[in-house]
């Protein structure tokens, strides 16, 4: 008898244990940071517990799933959008969103996701369809801008603020596509030869230009040169002058170095024709008389180039 007294005895205490447990576990709960939870006491909302430690009633309090409050990234299946043109595109969004209040969030919509992703699709083909092809390609931050402004306001009483919706892709018919590509190629072909053809135009520009002062520099280079020869040629005949006069030459040392001239003059495979100055009959006359030691008067033709002066008489 004592031991089955004793045997429910520690059952009693093993199933208070227990439950002493399961009172405790249900309430102590923790939550975590950027998280939020919503405590529904028999049934009715009673309120919103923020991050950290809290108490609840057990069997009383229910705590529903804890909801993220950091700002999520959803990306939405491409969604066919007819444009003003009549041409329908693929349209890739995506979408930033974060919630704000989570009790709105948990009673005012019932799936807050697909709710933002419809809400998107429809807001996203109004928008597209007042636009063209060549608009709805080339406009992307207005209609992102269009985008978030509708969004923003629609989920706002939902407890969600949309901060980003960005279109990932904006994909036309693939005949579209390959008349945009020739279109492209084209202008890309057309900006290559004008780029060619200024190119060549430079060049040709810059060539005339080189060679315009190329010519300049050597004509005066030329004119330098030639300058400088006369004046080296002047100074030597000078200098050669100055030899001569100061040398006193006669005519017999004249009449010799103008014979030995003379070969020189015939000297050139070119020369072909040999004309005789009228000055070596005068010359030769001069040597002669050197060599005879005469010393005729001036000729009949009135003194030739050698002829000397008469010595003079003293006193006349």
């Amino acid at each position: 008898m004592d031991n089955a007294g004793g045997a429910a005895l520690a059952i009693v205490l093993v199933v208070l244990i227990v439950f002493v447990i399961i009172v405790l576990v249900r309430s102590v709960r923790i939550i975590p940071q950027a998280r939020a939870g919503v405590v529904e006491r028999l049934g009715k909302y009673q309120r919103t517990l923020n991050p950290g430690l809290t108490i609840l009633i057990p069997f009383v309090d229910r705590l529903l799933p804890l909801l993220d409050l950091r700002e999520q990234v959803v990306s939405f299946p491409p969604q066919p959008v007819i444009t003003e043109d009549n041409l329908v595109v693929s349209i890739d969004t995506v979408v930033y969103f974060q919630v704000t209040d989570p009790r709105a969030a948990t009673y005012e919509i019932a799936n807050y996701i697909q709710a933002v992703e419809q809400l998107t699709t429809t807001t996203l083909r109004n928008v597209v369809g007042g636009l063209n092809l060549e608009e709805a390609l080339t406009s992307r931050d207005q209609i992102n801008g269009q985008l978030r402004g509708v969004l923003d306001e629609a989920t706002g009483r939902w407890g969600i603020r949309v901060s980003r919706v960005e279109l990932k892709a904006i994909d036309p018919p693939h005949s579209i596509q390959d008349s945009m590509e020739k279109q492209m190629r084209a202008e890309r072909d057309r900006r290559a030869a004008i780029l060619t053809a200024e190119g060549t135009k430079q060049s040709a520009i810059l060539t005339a230009e080189g060679q315009r002062q190329a010519s300049i520099l050597a004509a005066e280079g030329d004119a330098k040169a030639a300058i400088l020869r006369a004046d080296g040629e002047a100074q030597a005949i000078q200098k050669v002058f100055d030899a001569i006069h100061k040398g006193n030459p006669d005519q017999k040392l004249l009449a010799y170095q103008y014979l030995q001239t003379l070969p020189k003059i015939a000297e050139g495979s070119s020369n072909k024709l040999w004309i005789v100055p009228s000055e070596i009959g005068e010359a030769l006359k001069g040597i002669g008389q050197a060599l005879g030691g005469t010393n005729p008067g001036p000729t009949a033709g009135g003194g030739g180039l050698f002829d000397e002066e008469p010595a003079r008489q003293p006193g006349s």
